[in-house]
């Protein structure tokens, strides 16, 4: 039996006249009149015996995140000369990777003008002071409803906002001058000791309901509400000093934080004074939507300043940048 005819496959099942593109007139450049970006002047270069930290800082290279980490510290530097506030705002984390004798350090040196958190700080910071440890393990006491029942932490936290609020004075400062009062054994350790003794302002900034302290019996929303919104008054004032050199860190924190730089900006705004040539930065291992858009982005929009974003665990990146800030003292 005859086989059935096969007609021969075209090369291609595409049009007849549908070609590849010819590559013959691309036109080409020399390398060498081509502008770049990196260079072999930026690269890192190895380390020696005995080295120092200065030595270990010139060495590291001087692309992306290393470059941006400079440039804030220059810019600290700049408004530690200017004397414009350099704000550190920053969440419970920092405190739980054990960077507060850091940032003490800088807040001696002059390179921390003021202190804003949120209120897991307050916790964290005031366990430490008392006790030496902190952050409780929330998975094995969550079930039996433990979670965040220590008394010692609640009876401090509340008892400063009613001082407070009777006072007229911010938490912050209430807080700081509670723990004092206590003389607790590590308060070497505690930012809230250090700045109340030197006298640095120190904003704590609530949401009520979010901090353990909130649903002890000793809890009071109307003196943590009072204290707290004295607290953005005052970090609203400090913001508006930045206008000129200033600048505001946002570290570890990720909603709270953020949204409230961006309601002191646009205060000061509002009021009619002039913020402009002003640096703000966020440091984080992830650089989420608020810190980006609320710190980095929008205040320093329309020529008012320059942010920078600088990815990266905190318990490195902070060390990293206090002593880029004091490589050249």
């Amino acid at each position: 039996m005859r086989g059935r005819s096969v007609a021969e496959p075209k090369v291609s099942i595409y049009e007849d006249d549908l070609r590849p593109l010819s590559l013959d007139d691309v036109n080409t450049y020399s390398l060498k009149e081509r502008p770049s970006k990196v260079s072999v002047k930026d690269f890192a270069r190895p380390l020696e015996e005995g080295s120092s930290i200065k030595d270990f800082l010139d060495s590291l290279p001087n692309i992306l995140a290393v470059q941006s980490l400079r440039e804030v510290a220059a810019r600290i530097r700049r408004a530690h000369e200017l004397r414009k506030p350099v704000i550190w705002g920053i969440g419970g984390h920092v405190i739980k990777t054990g960077l507060a004798p850091v940032i003490i350090n800088l807040m001696r040196r002059g390179f921390v003008s003021a202190i804003a958190v949120n209120g897991s700080v307050l916790v964290h910071d005031a366990e430490i002071a008392m006790a030496g440890y902190t952050s409780e393990d929330v998975d094995a006491t969550l079930g039996a409803g433990a979670f965040g029942g220590a008394e010692e932490t609640g009876k401090l936290l509340n008892h400063a906002a009613r001082e407070g609020a009777r006072d007229g004075i911010g938490l912050g400062e209430a807080t700081g001058r509670a723990l004092v009062a206590l003389r607790p054994r590590y308060r070497e350790q505690s930012l809230l000791a250090a700045a109340f003794e030197m006298r640095v302002p120190f904003t704590a900034h609530l949401t009520i309901g979010a901090d353990i302290a909130h649903f002890h019996p000793s809890a009071d929303g109307a003196s943590l509400g009072a204290t707290t919104h004295t607290d953005f008054r005052l970090l609203a004032e400090l913001v508006r000093r930045m206008n000129g050199g200033g600048v505001y860190l946002n570290i570890g924190s990720a909603v709270l934080l953020p949204e409230l730089f961006l309601k002191a900006v646009t205060l000061v705004r509002n009021l009619g004074h002039e913020l402009t040539d002003i640096t703000t930065a966020n440091f984080d291992f992830i650089q989420s939507y608020r810190p980006l858009t609320n710190v980095v982005r929008r205040p320093t929009a329309d020529g008012a300043g320059r942010g920078f974003a600088i990815t990266g665990h905190h318990e490195l990146t902070i060390p990293l940048l206090a002593a880029q800030i004091m490589k050249d003292e």
